[in-house]
């Protein structure tokens, strides 16, 4: 989830940060942590699973899963394999994986800035130093219902964090691994990826998206918008996930989660009736509808909301957000909420924007 301004870097730790922005990525050889083996029901989503995701995703060797780093293309292949293991189709432009041009721009003392371009061939004008390669994640279950199976539902999270950095360092901890930032919501999207393709074929197609660069400002999200897998006039909602690791006093506690926008659209009181376990977002005054991936789909037009548990602890940013702080039995009925409310959507009516619910995309300068 975004904040407004991310901490400062000392010097040779942006330095560091850039040379790994803008280098290759790692051998596809690159080892990576993998979850056990699962028994039961392959639907059924199993606290061990989820444990299991979860600690590869937030493992020191992702090194903070940052944009456009070697961490980034670790965690991206893992995620791509676990699509792959589940039967989900690859959607992407290169197998699972859609590519993303990436300007990259130094900054003394702080994290570089990077900009997404509006088309390859705009890194043709950069020097070679500048150009970086960001990368989604798109894997698609193709619908059942042949009136309803060229429709899509979106279900997302974003895999990035905030890298490496000796700037705010815990303990000498300097790997920034987001365990619940967004590690968390990124199981909820692949453990709903594998209680769909194993369970009865959803009505409409279902796009699963882990994208990058949330954090520094949607740029995986809005690559995917302007490049959807199913066009988005065919996209009726989207639904993200984002940090659901530890349960929310404000939200009822252990097992309950909140949505963000709940009455800007039908989908919270869709979910609700259908025994989803959410509520309102209890602090609109933080606005978390528009500062998570939700917020480019509904700029165009798609009523898109976010399922959360964020209760503002004070670990969020920094390298102390790890997994030793998961509340894994919440989180594992959170993702059950998530995989129930995914199947509403597929299989119900489409979620539609109330009177006023919309708001329009800022004008520039905003």
């Amino acid at each position: 989830m975004r904040i407004p301004a991310l901490r400062r870097l000392a010097a040779p730790a942006a330095a560091a940060l850039l040379a790994a922005c803008t280098g290759a990525p790692q051998s596809e050889s690159t080892p990576v942590p993998r979850p056990g083996s699962t028994s039961g029901p392959a639907s059924e989503v199993r606290e061990a699973d989820v444990r299991a995701q979860l600690e590869a995703l937030a493992h020191d060797s992702m090194e903070g899963r940052m944009t456009a780093s070697p961490g980034m293309w670790r965690s991206a292949r893992y995620i791509a394999g676990r699509l792959q293991a589940f039967g989900v189709e690859a959607a992407g432009d290169d197998g699972y994986l859609q590519r993303i041009p990436i300007s990259v721009e130094p900054r003394e003392g702080r994290r570089p800035r990077m900009t997404l371009l509006g088309a390859w061939a705009d890194t043709a004008s950069l020097p070679a130093a500048r150009r970086a390669v960001g990368v989604n994640v798109v894997g698609i279950l193709r619908g059942s219902d042949p009136a309803l199976r060229d429709e899509a539902v979106v279900i997302g999270a974003h895999f990035d964090h905030l890298g490496v950095s000796s700037a705010g360092a815990v303990a000498g901890d300097s790997v920034w691994n987001g365990a619940d930032d967004d590690a968390s919501g990124v199981v909820a999207v692949l453990e709903t990826a594998r209680a769909l393709a194993a369970g009865p074929r959803p009505r409409r197609t279902v796009v699963f998206l882990l994208t990058t660069g949330e954090e520094v400002g949607l740029l995986g999200t809005n690559w995917y918008v302007a490049h959807p897998a199913v066009p988005l006039a065919r996209t009726v909602a989207d639904l993200q996930i984002e940090m659901i690791g530890r349960p929310d006093s404000l939200a009822g506690g252990p097992g309950k989660a909140w949505l963000t926008g709940y009455a800007r659209s039908t989908m919270g009181e869709a979910l609700t009736a259908a025994g989803v376990a959410i509520v309102p977002d209890p602090r609109p005054a933080q606005e978390f509808f528009l500062r998570s991936d939700n917020v480019a789909f509904v700029y165009a037009g798609i009523p898109g909301h976010t399922i959360s548990s964020f209760g503002m602890h004070t670990d969020y940013h920094r390298p102390s957000d790890e997994t030793r702080a998961i509340d894994y039995a919440h989180m594992t009925a959170t993702v059950r909420a998530v995989v129930r409310a995914a199947r509403v959507l597929a299989d119900g009516p489409a979620p539609q924007w109330k009177p006023g619910g919309r708001p329009a995309r800022p004008q520039a300068g905003q």
